[in-house]
C-alpha cells in the first residue's frame, strides 16, 4: 500500500498544477500548447539530449579524478536512466542513487556515490554562480526586468553565505576532510575542463527552456534567460514532488510577469519544458530493456526455477 510520504509527493504537484491552471487561465495555456511550434520543440529536445551527454562526460571525469574508471557508453546509458527515474519517481534523487549503486557495486559504492554527489554539486555550483552574476549585473544596470524591492539584499546575503560555505570547505580540505578533499580533487583540480563543461551544460538547459517558451509563443530576452530561467530551474530542487512538477510551473507563472509576460505564458512554457524533459529521458529505457533481456535470456536446453 502506498505510504503517506509518497502519496503526499504525488498529491502536492497535482494540487499545485490544478491551482495554477485556474489562476493562469487554463484555456489560454491550452491554446498556447496546442499551437506550439514544432521547430522550437525539436530544438529544445536537441539541447536537452546534448545536456545529458555532456553531464555523463562530467560524471565520468569526476569519477576518474577519484580513481574510478567508467566507460563513456556506460556513463551515457546510466545517466539517461538516472534522469528518467528522477523525472518519474518521487524524491528526485532515486535515479542518482541507483546510478551510484550500479557504477560502484558493493565493493566501491562509497567512491561511486561520492562521484555522483560531486557531479550533481558541480551543476548546482555553476547554476547558482551564473544566477548570482546575472542578477548582480541586472541590478547594477536596471531597465529590463522590474525586480522586487529587496532583491539586492537577498542577492548579497546569498553571496556572503556562499563565500562562507566555500571557506568552510577549504578549511575541511586543509584538515584532510574526506569529502572536501574529494571535491578539491574533482573540481578545482580539473577546473580548466570542468568550468567550460559546466557552463556548456547550463547553456543547454537554459536554451531548452527558452526554446520551449519560444515554441509556446514567448520570446524571452537575454536578461530573462540568464536570471528568470535559473530561478525556475532552482524550484525543481525542492524534494516534495515528482521531477519538479508543480514547483517549476509555479515559479514560471510567478516570475514571467516580471519580464512583462503573462502567468499563462510561464505556465505553458514550463509545461512544455517538462514534457520535453520526459521525452528526452526515454533513451533511459534502453538499459532497463537490455538488463531485463539479459535476465530472462537462458541458454538453450537449460531451465531455471523460481
Amino acid at each position: 500500500m502506498m505510504g503517506w510520504p509518497v502519496a503526499l509527493r504525488l498529491a502536492v504537484p497535482l494540487a499545485l498544477l490544478a491551482v495554477l491552471w485556474q489562476l493562469a487561465d487554463g484555456a489560454q495555456v491550452t491554446a498556447r500548447l496546442a499551437q506550439a511550434d514544432p521547430v522550437w520543440l525539436v530544438a529544445a529536445v536537441m539541447a536537452l539530449n546534448l545536456q545529458t551527454l555532456l553531464s555523463a562526460l562530467r560524471w565520468r571525469l569526476v569519477a576518474a579524478a577519484l580513481g574510478a574508471a567508467i566507460g563513456l557508453r556506460h556513463a551515457v546509458a546510466e545517466y539517461y536512466l538516472s534522469q528518467l527515474v528522477n523525472q518519474t519517481l518521487p524524491g528526485g534523487v532515486l535515479g542518482d542513487a541507483a546510478r551510484a549503486l550500479r557504477a560502484g557495486g558493493r565493493d566501491d559504492l562509497a567512491r561511486a556515490a561520492t562521484a555522483v554527489v560531486i557531479e550533481r554539486l558541480a551543476g548546482q555550483l555553476v547554476l547558482f554562480a551564473t544566477l548570482f552574476t546575472a542578477l548582480a549585473v541586472a541590478l547594477m544596470w536596471p531597465g529590463g526586468i522590474d525586480w522586487p524591492q529587496g532583491t539586492g539584499l537577498a542577492l548579497w546575503s546569498a553571496g556572503l553565505a556562499g563565500a562562507g560555505l566555500c571557506g568552510w570547505f577549504a578549511r575541511r580540505a586543509a584538515r584532510g576532510g574526506r569529502f572536501a578533499v574529494a571535491v578539491q580533487r574533482a573540481l578545482p583540480g580539473q577546473w580548466r575542463v570542468q568550468l567550460p563543461l559546466g557552463l556548456a551544460i547550463l547553456a543547454c538547459n537554459l536554451a531548452a527552456f527558452a526554446c520551449a517558451a519560444r515554441a509556446t509563443g514567448t520570446t524571452l530576452p537575454v536578461e530573462a534567460i540568464l536570471t528568470l530561467i535559473p530561478l525556475i530551474l532552482t524550484a525543481m530542487l525542492l524534494p516534495l514532488g515528482v521531477g519538479g512538477w508543480g514547483w517549476r510551473e509555479g515559479a514560471a507563472a510567478g516570475l514571467f510577469p516580471l519580464a512583462g509576460f503573462g502567468a499563462d505564458a510561464g505556465l505553458a512554457a514550463s509545461l512544455a519544458f517538462g514534457g520535453l524533459l520526459l521525452l528526452s529521458g526515454l533513451p533511459g529505457l534502453y538499459p532497463l530493456w537490455r538488463a531485463a533481456k539479459h535476465t530472462v535470456a537462458l541458454p538453450v536446453g537449460k531451465s531455471t526455477s523460481l
